[in-house]
């Protein structure tokens, strides 16, 4: 198979990753390949999320674990505005997956947002894999705490903290 073309650069995957799941490390994988350095952004405190289920530093530490053998790529912590968080990185793009088009819609917004606030960095999406077009964090959360089959969406280490953190108890009699 012929190497893929490299764009060069830094590039930034941003997100709350909370969990992260085997679609951001598709995306995240793919965009390595493409940027000779990919800086992997958890935020904080994410603004659509009253609250999240793992710290920032699990979170940071999930990726780092899935993502250990990809030498162009960092994990950091970050509660800034995004393209701050890029121009501290020297990123010339944020790349995205996008799996629907009500992430299209979304997407488009934050474009114009980031845009109009740096336009010198561009925002590039990737469609998702076929596999992982269903996949979401919230979907992931909902089936842990029924105590679904995790298998194919998230690490394993992932998959046993989400289990570990929110599997219901099974009641015997209804």
């Amino acid at each position: 198979m012929a190497e893929q073309p490299s764009i060069g650069g830094t590039a930034i995957c941003p997100g709350s990753y909370d969990p992260v799941t085997l679609g951001h490390v598709d995306i995240i994988s793919r965009a390595a390949h493409v940027f000779d350095r990919v800086v992997v952004g958890v935020v904080n405190h994410p603004v659509r999320k009253k609250k999240t289920l793992f710290t920032v530093e699990e979170r940071v530490g999930f990726l780092e674990a899935e993502l250990e053998k990809l030498r162009n790529v960092q994990v950091k912590a970050f509660d800034t505005l995004l393209v701050d968080f890029a121009r501290e990185h020297s990123a010339k793009a944020i790349v995205k997956g996008l799996r629907a088009i009500s992430d299209f819609e979304f997407e488009f917004e934050m474009n114009q947002l980031n845009r109009k606030l740096a336009p010198d960095i561009e925002s590039m999406y990737l469609f998702s894999a076929p596999q992982f077009t269903f996949l979401s964090s919230s979907g992931v959360k909902e089936l842990a705490t029924f105590g679904g089959d995790l298998d194919d969406l998230v690490p394993p280490r992932v998959a046993a903290r989400l289990q570990e953190a929110l599997m219901r108890p099974r009641n015997e009699t209804i």
